[in-house]
């Protein structure tokens, strides 16, 4: 799984060969052929692998209220880990998430790292609707699907067309503190 992620870095998903990854894994293509029936076979259990990690980084996301854990699960989910998440692995990435509407293994994968998210999102707005951190209009429901919506497009507009992670959390930090705190600090305008 570590030769695969460092295959899809540098050959990307279009160009992306068992050789590739067997050389990065220092593997012999028939030993990756014995466990994985192809590159597809050999991806999708790559993109599982990536699901236990991101649920388990997204599990016990730091803050003291459920204001600091939203704004912390965003940061988490939308910046690159701290142990390296290249533009070109998220690049690709992009690629494989650009053949779901064609390949429904791969749908239903992405789909499970979707609900992941939007469970965490709707589980911490939940506590804070009820612990009167935001308002208590606030849908967890309607606003978890909208947080994953704003999210996901961040990412996806940060490796398409380089707009900045640092601009896209601070118009959420924004979102948040404006639209589902109970009580909106004061916006000043110096």
């Amino acid at each position: 799984m570590d030769g695969t992620h460092s295959a899809l870095r540098a050959h990307g998903y279009a160009e992306l060969t068992m050789r590739d990854i067997a050389d990065e894994a220092g593997v012999s293509k028939a030993a990756l052929h014995y466990h994985f029936d192809g590159k597809h076979d050999l991806l999708l259990s790559f993109l599982d692998r990536l699901l236990e990690r991101f649920e388990a980084r997204i599990e016990d996301v730091s803050g003291e209220d459920p204001e600091e854990r939203l704004l912390s699960l965003a940061e988490t989910v939308m910046l690159p880990p701290a142990d390296g998440d290249p533009h070109e692995f998220r690049t690709a990435l992009l690629e494989i998430e650009a053949q779901a509407p064609y390949d429904e293994a791969y749908r239903t994968r992405l789909e499970r790292f979707d609900e992941a998210f939007a469970d965490r999102v709707r589980a911490i707005l939940a506590a804070g609707v009820a612990d009167g951190t935001f308002d208590e209009s606030v849908d967890p429901d309607e606003s978890s699907s909208f947080v994953v919506t704003y999210v996901r497009g961040a990412r996806t507009r940060n490796v398409a067309v380089g707009a900045s992670l640092d601009d896209a959390l601070a118009a959420f930090r924004r979102y948040v503190r404006s639209t589902l705190l109970a009580d909106p600090p004061e916006v000043t305008t110096e």
